[in-house]
């Protein structure tokens, strides 16, 4: 859970407290850059609940590292993390510092699954979609999905968040199609975030789509799904 005084967005530099099921967090957020989201949220306490011990881990999108602070502690092995900036991922080192996390670290300014590195054992994403800024709002999730089996080992495995509203049957048809075993990790409701309702076209889109939110009390949600999804092992 996050401090509720934070917004989801910094437009200065910021100390994030969070926790984790039993991790208690403080970390350093630079301006510009998204505190964890629901999204986020629910994939921290996924991660915390996990074991990475001797395992080669890549993070997109990193942000403030928070998540990165979570698998080092879970007993990464390595970690590969990738932003857009640079500084960004100057604040998650510090973060990662801070904790004592020791592994190998890499930190690569890096456009999405635009990685050259191969053979992680797992790969960490929150893939952006109400806000992806492209026409296409399923583009980060598709190309993760299409993309991840260049990068894993065989046996390595894919963990993302995912809302209701990006179309889960598609999602998990997608994955099987490229010969992912799907598991769901876990899932929650969550409210309407409020700058779901700034954006009307957005809504119009989301209301297409089947079983994209429920409503309670007159209180829309989405459902929010932590997906693992596996290559098979070479003798599989």
């Amino acid at each position: 859970m996050l401090d509720a005084d934070i917004p989801n967005k910094n437009l200065d530099e910021s100390l994030l407290k969070c926790s984790f099921g039993d991790l208690d967090l403080e970390l350093e957020v630079p301006a510009g850059v998204w505190n964890p989201t629901p999204n986020g949220i629910l994939l921290g306490e996924t991660l915390e609940q996990m074991d990475f011990t001797n395992e080669r881990v890549l993070e997109l999108g990193t942000g403030c590292g928070v998540h990165a602070v979570v698998l080092g502690l879970r007993g990464a092995s390595e970690l590969v993390l990738t932003e857009v900036d640079q500084s960004i991922l100057g604040h998650a080192e510090r973060n990662l510092k801070k904790y004592g996390i020791s592994c190998p670290i890499d930190l690569l300014v890096a456009d999405w699954i635009q990685v050259q590195q191969k053979n992680f054992d797992t790969i960490i994403a929150n893939p952006p979609f109400a806000l992806s800024n492209k026409t296409y709002r399923r583009y980060f999730i598709d190309t993760l999905i299409l993309e991840a089996h260049k990068l894993l080992k065989p046996g390595g495995r894919l963990i993302f968040i995912h809302s209701s509203m990006g179309d889960v049957p598609k999602t998990i048809h997608l994955l099987e199609e490229c010969g992912l075993n799907v598991k769901i990790l876990a899932d929650k409701d969550y409210p309407f975030r409020d700058y779901y309702f700034e954006d009307e076209v957005y809504l119009k889109e989301m209301a297409a789509v089947p079983g994209s939110y429920s409503v309670r009390d007159g209180v829309r949600y989405e459902r929010l799904v932590a997906f693992e999804a596996r290559i098979p092992n070479a003798s599989s």
